[in-house]
């Protein structure tokens, strides 16, 4: 994995930053490169109350907040930053206001890689409309002042509409660390964790290719 200068990663929900890019993010931490994570939202309409349920409709957001700053911690993770948009409301934003604004984050941070979701091709509304702003945001750079961007996709027609990906990482080695920021969002994944982890024990192929590879389209601009 490439040395970089700081990795700002920017989602829409917490626990984006969980399933895709926490082994990558791992990996970079333990290459002594600072992350900030930038989370647009706290997943206030997250379908899931826990299993048992130990979450209301009102006392969900608190709750997801705690996760995140708990999946925050287990990942190494020192500059958190919580935008406080509306979850499910991204599609709604002005695209240039939130740019603009995702562009004094990046002017702040001075990323030499920034990791989204690939506009388009990752099936939420709230992470395509995320992509696009960070898109949009990097655009207003000169070319050659523009950090790499590396996207996350996982609609069905990625593949066949956009190609293979180019960067795929593979975090067997933080895989410890990844299960335990998967389960510190607990409200969404309580169940998924534990039948996960016991397919890890059991060694299944699709689920270990999915927890221990990270892949990423490089955005080309």
């Amino acid at each position: 994995m490439e040395k970089e200068r700081h990795v700002l990663v920017i989602f829409p929900h917490p626990d984006d930053e969980a399933f895709g890019v926490s082994g990558t993010i791992s990996l970079h931490i333990d290459n002594g490169t600072p992350v900030t994570y930038a989370c647009l939202t706290l997943g206030e309409m997250g379908r899931n109350m826990g299993n048992p349920p130990f979450a209301t409709r009102e006392t969900l957001p608190k709750i997801r907040k705690e996760e995140l700053e708990e999946a925050a911690r287990v990942l190494g993770i020192q500059d958190l930053r919580m935008l406080g948009y509306r979850d499910k409301t991204v599609e709604f934003e002005d695209e240039e206001k939130l740019a603009n604004r995702l562009g004094v984050i990046i002017g702040e941070t001075n990323p030499s890689l920034i990791i989204t979701f690939y506009p388009g091709y990752a099936v939420h509304p709230d992470h395509d409309a995320t992509g696009a702003a960070v898109i949009r945001a990097v655009k207003e750079l000169p070319a050659d002042k523009r950090p790499k961007v590396h996207c996350v996709a996982f609609s069905n027609n990625c593949e066949e509409e956009i190609g293979q990906a180019d960067i795929v990482n593979d975090v067997s080695a933080v895989a410890d660390r990844k299960v335990a920021a998967i389960k510190a969002h607990a409200s969404q994944t309580q169940l998924m964790a534990a039948n996960m982890e016991e397919s890890i024990k059991k060694q299944e192929p699709e689920v270990l290719a999915r927890m221990y590879k990270e892949r990423f389209w490089t955005y080309k601009f």
